[in-house]
């Protein structure tokens, strides 16, 4: 993964090799992960990096967002909490059927 900046993007991509992640063939997939898991340094980065209408793309249609960074974002970048597939009642209750924690 070469950013051109100093950040250890690593430690958010715990299940992938890091190295072969592509800015533009994966972003979606970047800016969820970075969405959930990234500190303060991080999401300065992200929202450098990519414009906000692509994170706000990614927030509506991913459904592995927690509910709580979900609703968190919906707010930081006033989005209708209707408009998250993973706020969805529909998508909340078949979570549920497969983890019911």
């Amino acid at each position: 993964m070469n950013s051109g900046i100093n950040l250890d993007l690593k430690k958010f991509f715990w299940d992938v090799n890091p190295d072969t992640l592509d800015f533009k063939k994966n972003s979606e997939y970047i800016i969820a992960r970075i969405l959930e898991y990234g500190d303060p340094e991080t999401l300065g980065w992200l929202f450098k990096t990519y414009n906000k209408e692509i994170i706000i793309r990614v927030l509506r249609e991913k459904r592995g967002f927690s509910r709580k960074t979900a609703n968190f974002w919906s707010k930081i970048l006033d989005v209708n909490k209707n408009e998250i597939q993973c706020l969805k009642k529909f998508y909340q209750e078949t979570r549920k059927i497969h983890w019911p924690y």
